[in-house]
């Protein structure tokens, strides 16, 4: 912003960047919940071992959750005046 970006990019390039670690969190813990379910089975009641819309479920609690993580500070970080924030840094 000290530059001139405008608010939206600010907001869009911490959003992009930490998604993208989410993103790529979800897939190995899917990935590796597949491959320990079968491990675990006798502990799952009335659920399979590769149920998918219990995956479906955990995975999108979790990106919803990640979201929000992220839109937070993303939005307090673009409503700050760069000015301010240079001379009290």
């Amino acid at each position: 912003m000290a530059l001139g970006a405008p608010q939206s990019d600010v907001r869009r390039m911490i959003l992009t960047q930490g998604m993208a670690l989410v993103r790529a969190g979800v897939l190995i813990g899917l990935a590796g919940s597949l491959a320990v379910a079968r491990l675990v089975v006798r502990a799952l009641y009335g659920v399979s071992a590769g149920d998918p819309f219990s995956l479906a479920g955990a995975a999108g609690v979790l990106l919803l959750v990640a979201l929000l993580a992220c839109y937070l500070p993303a939005r307090l970080a673009s409503r700050l005046d760069p000015l301010v924030t240079l001379r009290e840094g």
